[in-house]
């Protein structure tokens, strides 16, 4: 019997397969969540290099926030990660959820990182 994070990590291996391949050059808007807090980065894959990050112990956020680990804290690193993937230049992304489920706080940071004008 696999354990759930052997599980997660097949389809995290999955998923970023299919990321990469249908990426067709875009970089990669990549969430990883832990208990507490949630993060985000935009990889450029190509050349190796972040181009934006954003995560609830972020100085501009950390203030805010009670916790870094609600769906309200998501959906302000979401806008904040498309903000800064904007100013660098970046307006289409490859979403890569990181074998997590597509609901609750990475649902919240993919609407969000939408609402502020990054498109996947």
């Amino acid at each position: 019997m696999r354990s759930a994070r052997q599980l997660r990590q097949r389809r995290k291996q999955r998923i970023h397969t299919n990321v990469r391949q249908r990426a067709r050059g875009r970089p990669r808007l990549s969430v990883f969540r832990s208990n507490q807090h949630i993060y985000a980065q935009v990889i450029d894959d190509e050349q190796g290099v972040t181009v934006a990050a954003a995560s609830t112990i972020d100085r501009e956020l950390r203030d805010q926030l009670r916790s870094g680990a609600t769906v309200s804290a998501a959906a302000e690193v979401g806008r904040l990660v498309a903000q800064r993937a904007t100013r660098a230049g970046v307006a289409a992304v490859a979403f890569d959820r990181s074998g997590y489920k597509y609901h609750g706080r990475i649902r919240a940071l993919a609407d969000a990182a939408r609402e502020q004008g990054l498109s996947f």
